[in-house]
């Protein structure tokens, strides 16, 4: 009976102080200070990777070229309230960005656009309107390194008789530079006719040299196709208010589009 007393009492003794072992661990995980949650978000239209620290800790992964959304969580140390984040070019540390951020402004939101070295405000979108489809755009013509100003042309394609129309265009749009708005109203791409003939109708968006109805891919090798070369869109029946970023390859000899961005 002593010996079961015994063995009772060492397992008791046991349990408790691992039991006061857990709350202190509980109570110094807590102690570390409070938590900040970190969303940074936006594009890096540069070659370079981006680095993200707050303070002396590495914040998350680097951020390549293109659209990013990137979520953390920050732990302030003890008797600390503020955090310096910094982002810096990967490589040659040149600092793209600065900010404070402070326990109270809880969570932080960060946004930003990057590009040739600079950062920016995330480009505003159009706003939406019943009836209406609105974009605007920016071209990077990284495969033919076109430097002359374009006009980006909206319109419908009419597969019989092989017809393109003109609705709407941004004239004068510089390569790596956000354009005008453009608006046109939503049409639908069935039951339609031309010339009293029934056709397929498709929403094509074409890259003009400036003032022309000239390919601004003419001369340099490339051949267009009518409706599969065609800047990125939304949807002809639908009212919407975009933003796209789009840049060049090719297929078959054939010019083609990527959707680098869409908000």
């Amino acid at each position: 009976m002593k010996i079961t007393n015994l063995f009772h009492t060492v397992l008791a003794s046991v349990f408790l102080l691992m039991l006061s072992a857990c709350n202190k661990g509980k109570d110094d995980f807590l102690y570390k200070g409070d938590m900040l949650p970190v969303t940074i978000k936006g594009y890096n239209g540069d070659t370079h990777d981006l680095q993200i620290k707050l303070d002396t800790f590495r914040f998350g992964n680097d951020i390549p070229s293109g659209p990013f959304d990137m979520s953390e969580a920050y732990i302030f140390p003890e008797n600390r309230s503020r955090a310096k984040l910094s982002i810096t070019e990967k490589g040659t540390g040149k600092i793209v960005l600065e900010k404070e951020l402070k326990k109270e402004d809880s969570p932080a939101k960060i946004s930003f656009f990057y590009m040739n070295g600079k950062a920016s405000d995330m480009p505003e979108v159009p706003t939406l309107e019943a009836g209406k489809i609105k974009v605007k755009y920016m071209f990077k013509p990284t495969l033919t390194n076109y430097t002359e100003p374009v006009d980006i042309v909206l319109g419908k394609y009419y597969w019989t008789p092989k017809v393109f129309e003109e609705l709407a265009r941004i004239k004068n749009a510089k390569p790596y530079e956000f354009s005008d708005a453009v608006d046109i109203p939503t049409f639908p791409t069935t039951g339609q006719q031309y010339n009293g003939q029934n056709t397929l109708v498709s929403f094509v968006v074409y890259i003009y040299k400036a003032g022309t109805k000239q390919f601004y891919t003419d001369q340099l090798g490339y051949t267009w196709h009518a409706t599969s070369s065609t800047a990125p869109k939304p949807a002809s029946t639908v009212a919407s208010a975009k933003l796209y970023i789009f840049s060049e390859f090719v297929t078959g000899g054939n010019i083609r589009f990527n959707k680098d961005l869409e908000l």
